[in-house]
Order: C-alpha cells, then structure tokens, then sequence
C-alpha cells in the first residue's frame, strides 16, 4: 500500500492519527526500533551470544527484515479458544502446517504457535522461518471456565525443535497470576540459558476490572503496569491489546474500596485520552523501548479488518511500539486475503512519511 492509499482507507475522521504529535514525553528519551537493533538495544543486556543470534534471526527475516519492526503471525487459538471455534471459518487451518505457510507467504519476521503444531512440521520449517513456541495456555475445556495458564511443555523440548524463541502468558490480576509469574519468570531464564528470546504476552484478567460499565483490562495504566512487571521478568519483547482508555487504577481505588499505587501525573504528564499517547504510556513500561512493545491485532470483525488492522498499526508505530501481532484477522478468511492483510500491516513500518510521533 502507498502512503495514499492508506490515508484512503483509514478514512478523514481518522486523519489525526497521522498528524498527532506526543507532548507527554518525548520520542527522543526512548529506544526506537531500527535497522541495528539487537546491537543497540538487546546486545547491552545480559542476554548471551545464543539469544542474540536468535534475536537477529527474528529481526531479520521477512518483509520488516533489517527494519527493526516485527510482524508476527500468532495461531495458538485452537487451544485457547477451542479449535471448532476458531477453525470451523477455514478448516485447513486445523493442519498446522498451513499456520506456518501463511506466516511466510505473508512475509512475517515469525511464526507462533504451540507445541504440537510446530513440532510436527519442525524438520521442514524450523530452519526456515524463526519459531515461537508459546509454553502455556488456558486450555478452556475445564468447567467452570477459569483464568488459568498451564506448561504444556519443557523449555528443553522448544529448544530441541528448533525455537528461536518462546512465549508465555501471564494474566495480571487473576487468582493464579503469583504461580504464573514465578513459573513464567523460571522459564525465561531457561530459555535465555539455551539461548532462546523471550516473548509475553502481558494479559490482565479479573472480573473486578469491568466497572461502571466500562472494560479496564484495556486500560492504559494497568495494562502498561503490567508491561513493567512483564520487562522485570526479562521477557524481550511484551505482546500487549492496544489500550482503549485510561484510569483503571483511579477506578478500582473509588468508594471504600484499595487497590494499586497512582499517582495523578501519570494521567496528565505521562499520558492523554488520544490512542497514540495512551499507547506511548505502555511503551515507557517496556523500559522506554528497551523491550519492544508488539500490540495485538485482535478479533476478526470480518470487513472493517483491513482498515482495523491498518490503523493498530499506525497507533503502535507512532506511539513508539516494535510491531503487531495479528492473527484471527489473517487466518480467519481466504489466503490471499490473509497474506493482503498481512502485507498492509508491514506496509505502515515500511512506510517512512509515517513516523514517530
């Protein structure tokens, strides 16, 4: 897509997003993405020469190669969502080995998925395009359903099919969110050992956090906090929703109830209501971009998913951020359409008249 062409598709009304520029802080205190980034930014770090051979391999394949963006294809719903649900639109996809086509047709820096998907096309694939192998999920078949993440394997067992990297959720906030960062945490540092990157996914999961009729778990200041404790584990790069308000601390702290730290700075100096600086606030939680803040492309909403996507991207490039995430959006309809959306995504990073804000 030419610069044009995407200030076609995400409309007049959306225009702002293109020329905002963040008065909270500044572009010039944080780490942006570039080309030399593993030797800028990861190299600093205490990751040994392993991790940062597989940093590179991530950073430099597909269409954001040696731009220090990342587009990612993530396909781990068949568990966390039930396959029926999430493969029932495209049923080849229940074959992981057209995850793994996608991914690299659709010119991503990697492919993300779980442990029996990409172990059993290792031999073929993992040589060729850089994998994550996300370590646990919420298996969802349990009933009542609960807020739960579970190892589904060894960090040894990621490293013997060939992983770059892994991933791992954590779910801030829920009953077993102390279990999760304590295994989570163990497990990064064993995968930084056989010389593996690091990704989290940084969800916030608690009834308690829908008040008043509005939904925190996207809200700048906890979803950024839980950023922070994400970075403190030494994950390298932090997968987050795009926040879609703010205040969740000030919420949760009404009436007689206690709940976090704030302070009123962080709505005022830090942060305003426009999704760019909003998303600027989750990017100083990553150590001002020593980590890189890769946002999620969400659910499929079927048309509207080009322009959503596009402008996901948009938000995450100019606030500061390494990447998308995007996954129902692309697998959810035919190939071609997937690859499509894919390509506009990497279209935004590549795109030099959309800068930082």
């Amino acid at each position: 897509m030419t610069y044009y062409q995407i200030l076609e598709l995400i409309g007049k009304e959306n225009e702002n997003l293109i020329t905002h520029q963040c008065l909270t802080v500044s572009k010039e205190l944080l780490h942006l993405p570039s080309a030399d980034v593993v030797n800028e930014v990861y190299a600093l770090s205490n990751r040994n020469i392993p991790t940062l051979c597989n940093l590179n391999k991530i950073f430099n394949n597909g269409r954001l190669g040696a731009t220090g963006y990342l587009s990612v294809l993530p396909i781990d719903q068949g568990v966390e969502h039930s396959a029926g649900a999430s493969f029932a639109i495209n049923p080849l996809y229940f074959d992981p080995e057209n995850i793994i086509k996608l991914a690299m047709e659709g010119g991503c820096n990697a492919v993300a998925s779980t442990f029996g998907g990409l172990a059993i096309v290792a031999r073929k694939y993992a040589h060729k395009i850089p994998f994550i192998v996300k370590m646990n999920h919420n298996e969802l078949l349990t009933y009542p359903n609960k807020y739960n993440q579970v190892m589904f394997g060894t960090v040894k067992d990621a490293w013997n099919l060939g992983a770059a990297a892994v991933g791992a959720t954590i779910y801030f906030g829920s009953a077993e969110s102390e279990r999760q960062i304590v295994e989570v945490a163990k497990t990064f540092e064993e995968a930084h050992q056989l010389g593996m990157a690091t990704v989290l996914w940084c969800y916030l999961r608690n009834d308690a956090f829908k008040k008043g009729g509005v939904d925190y778990h996207v809200s700048a200041d906890l979803t950024g906090q839980a950023n922070y404790l994400g970075v403190t584990i030494q994950a390298d790069i932090i997968k987050q929703k795009l926040p879609e308000n703010n205040g969740g601390f000030k919420a949760l702290n009404s009436g007689d109830s206690s709940y976090g730290k704030l302070d009123e700075r962080m709505y005022t100096n830090l942060a305003t209501d426009h999704p760019i600086d909003l998303c600027r606030y989750q990017v100083l939680n990553c150590f001002m971009g020593r980590a890189g803040l890769i946002n999620s492309g969400g659910a499929s909403a079927g048309k509207a998913d080009l322009k959503e996507a596009v402008i996901t991207a948009i938000i995450n490039k100019r606030a500061g951020g390494m990447g998308l995430i995007s996954g129902r959006k692309a697998f959810q309809k035919p190939l071609a359409d997937g690859v499509k959306l894919l390509n506009a995504i990497q279209d935004i990073y590549l795109e030099k008249l959309i800068d930082i804000a």
